[in-house]
């Protein structure tokens, strides 16, 4: 009858213990669930021509918690054909960081007026009102606390953030992956000229990328070099953010050359 009644006490016992159990590993996953919805949201921002352009608006977290504002925006302008889920997570190391981090679908792309496939049909002059695309997003950031702006782009993404930076003080560094010298007469070599010394600048490209990797090169020659700036080069890796794919410990890298700014 003791031994019965032990058993019984023994079963009753891990019966509550897994009920605590999954109990708890459910409101951890809700909690974990309930901080991803907090922390990103598809955004519409209009531009001065009046197009809606789509985004994904990270809000910077501290410890696991998302916080309300931050001194620092990331703006991550994509390659063409992609779009902005190319930086997903980029952007969530990004945020992790204590960024506030937007991906935008430039017009053309994607959710944007346009998208996924106008681009096709773009003239170099629709390619080139992208740029409006980019002053609003960098305005957005703005009206969420971000004082300093980092942008990085991938290809004709990263031509629009070098124009972009060397029009505007507020910008504190850039990371081109796969500039061109001129993607649909978006022209960088004069813009490398007229960056001010402030901004850090990262270049990147891969050998097995021809074009880019000669761009870089030419706009290398162009850059002031301090302990601010910098190129990389890898032996292989693609174009724009397949080099992120290729090389997945390259965003560690980003991220910790970016916080220094």
């Amino acid at each position: 009858m003791r031994w019965g009644f032990i058993f019984g006490l023994i079963i009753v016992t891990i019966a509550v213990a897994l009920g605590f159990f999954f109990t708890e590993n459910r409101q951890s996953e809700e909690s974990v669930e309930s901080l991803n919805t907090l922390s990103m949201e598809t955004i519409r921002i209009k531009t001065q021509d009046g197009v809606k352009i789509v985004g994904d608006y990270y809000s910077p977290t501290e410890d696991g918690t998302v916080v309300n504002g931050a001194a620092r925006g990331g703006l991550l302008l994509h390659m063409m054909p992609s779009d902005r889920r190319s930086w997903t997570k980029f952007a969530e190391k990004l945020q992790q960081a204590g960024f506030a981090a937007l991906a935008i679908d430039l017009r053309g792309h994607g959710e944007s007026p346009g998208g996924p496939n106008g681009y096709k049909n773009f003239s170099d002059e629709d390619h080139q009102a992208s740029r409006l695309d980019v002053e609003a997003a960098v305005d957005f950031l703005k009206e969420k606390g971000a004082v300093n702006i980092h942008l990085v782009g991938a290809s004709i993404g990263a031509n629009l953030s070098l124009e972009y930076a060397a029009s505007h003080s507020e910008v504190r560094s850039v990371v081109l992956l796969s500039p061109g010298l001129d993607y649909r007469g978006l022209k960088t070599e004069s813009w490398m000229e007229r960056l001010s010394a402030e901004p850090g600048v990262l270049l990147v490209a891969s050998e097995d990328d021809d074009y880019s990797r000669n761009s870089v090169n030419t706009l290398a020659g162009k850059m002031l070099f301090d302990e601010k700036r910098g190129v990389r080069i890898f032996a292989s890796g693609g174009h724009g953010t397949n080099i992120l794919e290729n090389h997945p410990e390259f965003i560690e890298e980003i991220i910790k050359w970016l916080k220094q700014f």
